[in-house]
């Protein structure tokens, strides 16, 4: 079993002056290396409008290398502009994944729109960086993953990588929307593509990770990471009902692969979990495993899924 020493929070968004954009939220953390500084790439919330409506903007804070604790930077703006009327992500972008790619920094992210039956749908898109990843430019209006007949909706939570000389997308498609006490809640499962150049992509069209608290078990925020001789994925899971409090709501969960096609779950070696009191008491979710100058950390979410901004955790010994 793993053990992860958690370190703190090292962003809260309500602490943050003068960004009327950046108001709550610090969600689905993702990291990318500098030379003086690891850049945390968030999504955040302005306040709810006047019929209670959120719109949701990825941004990033920028945290010392020789102590993650201590904040150099923010955002000045959203890393990315929201789409036009009826584009896919014209209420939002939330979650984003960055990648180098040479000179340049190459972003996936979940844009979203808002529906009438259910209260949101979400589909994959592109940006590219030419400011050494501060601000993004979208490849086009429209998604490179988009719904299928098997992924019908929900596309989201993209996680970049690259395996193998290709590139590799870890991402959750919707399989149902549930009715919950009146209200629709979406059931999602991990899945996975492959590209040769980022731009086109082969899906693998099936689940990766087993489900096993419920079949209707939602899996999020699917995050791999070599080492060891192996594939690590640490992803989080809920319930389908009842699931923003602490009896239903997020956990960690750990699966390990030779192959990236084949998993073997073991959510008992995952080494995290909620703590006793505090901003993560009632649930863990969103982690986003890195390494850093010989050490592996994760950052995660904590009660209401980031509301309150994101914490870290150093690995006790090694994956």
């Amino acid at each position: 079993m793993l053990h992860w020493n958690k370190l703190g929070r090292p962003f809260v968004p309500q602490e943050v002056p003068g960004r009327a954009w950046l108001a709550e939220f610090a969600q689905a953390p993702a990291t990318l290396i500098l030379k003086d500084r690891v850049r945390v790439y968030f999504s955040c919330r302005p306040k709810p409008d006047e019929r209670g409506q959120y719109t949701s903007f990825s941004a990033y804070v920028d945290l010392d290398r020789s102590n993650l604790l201590k904040v150099l930077d923010f955002a000045e703006r959203p890393i990315l502009e929201l789409g036009g009327t009826g584009c896919f992500d014209e209420f939002g972008t939330y979650p984003v994944s960055v990648l180098a790619d040479g000179d340049r920094h190459v972003a996936f992210y979940a844009g979203w729109t808002r529906c009438e039956s259910v209260p949101f749908n979400v589909a994959i898109g592109r940006a590219v960086s030419t400011d050494g990843g501060k601000y993004f430019e979208k490849t086009g209006p429209g998604p490179v993953l988009a719904y299928t007949p098997d992924e019908p909706f929900v596309l989201s939570g993209p996680k970049i990588r690259r395996f193998n000389e290709r590139w590799v997308l870890f991402y959750i498609a919707g399989r149902k929307w549930k009715m919950v006490n009146g209200r629709a809640e979406p059931v999602y499962k991990i899945r996975m593509a492959s590209s040769d150049d980022g731009l086109n992509w082969q899906r693998e069209n099936r689940d990766l990770i087993e489900s096993r608290i419920e079949e209707d078990e939602a899996q999020a925020s699917p995050d791999v990471i070599y080492a060891g001789g192996k594939y690590h994925m640490f992803f989080c899971y809920r319930y389908s009902a009842d699931f923003r409090g602490k009896a239903g709501g997020y956990r960690i969960g750990y699966a390990h692969s030779e192959d990236l096609l084949h998993w073997t779950r073991d959510d008992s070696h995952a080494g995290i979990d909620v703590s006793a009191e505090g901003w993560d008491s009632e649930m863990v979710a969103y982690p986003h495993v890195f390494e850093l100058d010989g050490k592996t950390y994760m950052a995660y979410l904590g009660n209401g899924v980031g509301r309150h901004g994101f914490g870290l955790a150093e690995l006790v010994g090694q994956l």
